[in-house]
């Protein structure tokens, strides 16, 4: 499979972010990774802190992109992941109870215990984008992850529920559409982001993962294997940028420029001698500035944002759980200096992470930028891989092939309209 150009296990990650909008078409390898077969990114206009402002400057961002990702892939996309953030996002933990049916739990039992755990009273106005499970439990016994085919009377279940503003999810799915394009899931992106930077053990040990974007910080604390917490923040890249502008008296266009270019997060990485052209406003001649004078912008900015992290940390109360400790991803945490100011904050090791597991464009897709586009890609390829079939999904459908897309979803729309019913007369007579 790995390596062939066979379009109908393709997905499509979209990653519609404050500051950039990234396509990524991929497919799975038999490892488990993925083949990244084209990218598309298109700066982002018409969205802050995660939500859009302008319907019409996000479509058209999202059609650069997609049209880039299509060109690059050689193929027809027809419908994508998308990745959610904002602050509208809330979380909770909650549990649901069943009685098992048959004395040895089936996939059914599975279903009706998350479904009771998810129906916890919801605010008017939000919507659930994910009940993630944490563990279950038979009768007495704890802390199953698999209870699949066990014994007994009672099932458990602990999961995360991760709830959205409805109308925040439908402008995002209206752009989306609005190019043409179906949406096959909504999905949390510092859930995504944590699937493409994360390691097993990482999971396993506790860790908290931090992707700083462009519009927000989005936070997820795993532990024991299962995610645990999630937030986010509203302070991220633009600030620094903002900062910078401010400070230096100069257009936000030139300030995002020096900030890639030259900004350091710790004062005393950056050197006094070496010298940067600052940009004025209108046709004042441009100035010149230490990178250390700089660097003394931006750091108070970034020390707040780690601050806020280590508050929001302290306050999920998993603060002594993380061992792995912080893992940094997200456009903004390439700076220089990030990890050791963070280290100073935390008091617990830091990386800067990349996706991981990933072949074809490899080399410029292990970036913190696109961590969010590649772990939507994970999450993709994992419904399809939990039994959805390869087959029934085509995010993407090759150029040459021109199949009669419609007449096959309609197919399978009935035949899944045929056996919910069928499931919905076993189950209840």
């Amino acid at each position: 499979m790995a390596g062939s150009p066979n379009a109908s296990n393709m997905v499509v990650g979209l990653d519609i972010g404050t500051s950039k909008v990234v396509a990524i078409v991929g497919q799975p390898t038999d490892d488990g990774g993925i083949e990244i077969a084209g990218i598309g990114s298109h700066p982002s206009r018409g969205m802050k802190r995660g939500v859009v402002i302008n319907i019409e400057s996000t479509v058209q961002s999202i059609q650069r992109a997609v049209e880039e990702a299509e060109l690059m892939a050689g193929c027809d996309i027809h419908s994508v992941y998308v990745g959610v953030a904002g602050s509208h996002i809330s979380s909770m933990n909650s549990d649901g109870v069943v009685a098992i049916k048959e004395r040895e739990v089936t996939p059914s039992d599975i279903d009706r215990v998350i479904d009771s755990a998810r129906a916890r009273a919801i605010s008017e106005g939000q919507r659930v984008l994910h009940v993630l499970p944490q563990e279950f439990s038979i009768d007495t016994q704890g802390g199953i992850r698999e209870p699949l085919g066990m014994s007994g009377v009672r099932l458990e279940a602990q999961v995360h529920l991760v709830t959205a503003a409805l109308n925040a999810v439908q402008n995002i799915e209206k752009c989306v559409r609005r190019c043409g394009l179906d949406v096959d899931a909504i999905i949390l992106e510092q859930l995504a982001s944590s699937m493409a930077v994360l390691t097993e053990d990482e999971r396993e040990l506790g860790v908290c993962m931090v992707d700083i974007g462009g519009g927000t910080t989005d936070m997820a604390i795993f532990t024991e294997g299962a995610i645990r917490h999630t937030a986010v923040i509203p302070i991220a890249g633009d600030q620094v940028t903002n900062d910078i502008a401010m400070a230096l008296r100069t257009p936000t266009q030139h300030a995002e420029e020096i900030k890639v270019k030259y900004a350091c997060a710790l004062t005393q990485l950056a050197a006094s001698d070496e010298m940067i052209k600052v940009p004025s406003v209108g046709d004042r001649p441009a100035r010149d500035l230490s990178r250390q004078a700089l660097a003394e912008v931006v750091e108070p900015r970034y020390e707040e944002l780690f601050t806020l992290i280590r508050d929001e940390l302290r306050r999920s109360g998993y603060e002594d759980m993380v061992a792995a400790g912080v893992v940094l991803t997200g456009g903004t945490s390439r700076m220089e200096g990030v990890s050791e100011l963070a280290e100073e904050i935390f008091h617990m090791p830091v990386r800067i992470a990349c996706p991981q597991n990933v072949r074809g464009l490899a080399d410029v897709v292990r970036n913190p930028i696109y961590a969010t586009g590649v772990g939507l890609l994970h999450y993709a390829l994992q419904e399809v891989r939990h039994g959805q079939g390869l087959e029934s999904h085509g995010g993407v459908v090759a150029a040459h092939k021109g199949r009669n897309e419609l007449a096959r979803r309609d197919i399978k729309e009935g035949h899944t309209a045929l056996a919910r019913i069928k499931g919905w007369f076993k189950g209840n007579f």
